[in-house]
């Protein structure tokens, strides 16, 4: 698994797991980030903090450090260096 803070412009993935918890986490349900959707990164800021992406036909931005808390699954299965 990869956070959804670490991919590029360009790539989707499919969320596997939020980390969140509190208002947080029913901020980013009601925003359609949920376990099982689809979201691809749109564009980044240029300190790359916020991230544009597209989830459920809409843009969002996120901070990072909220992207930071949610896990997903690329489309070819891969994940960071260190997965097992």
């Amino acid at each position: 698994m990869k956070r959804l803070s670490e991919l590029a412009p360009g790539e989707r993935a499919r969320v596997v797991r939020i980390e969140a918890q509190g208002g947080l986490a029913e901020r980013l349900a009601a925003m359609g980030i949920t376990t099982g959707a689809v979201v691809e990164v749109a564009r980044r800021a240029p300190l790359g903090d916020p991230i544009d992406l597209r989830v459920r036909g809409y843009h969002l931005s996120l901070r990072k450090r909220e992207a930071e808390l949610v896990y997903v699954e690329t489309e070819d299965g891969s994940g960071p260096a260190d997965r097992a």
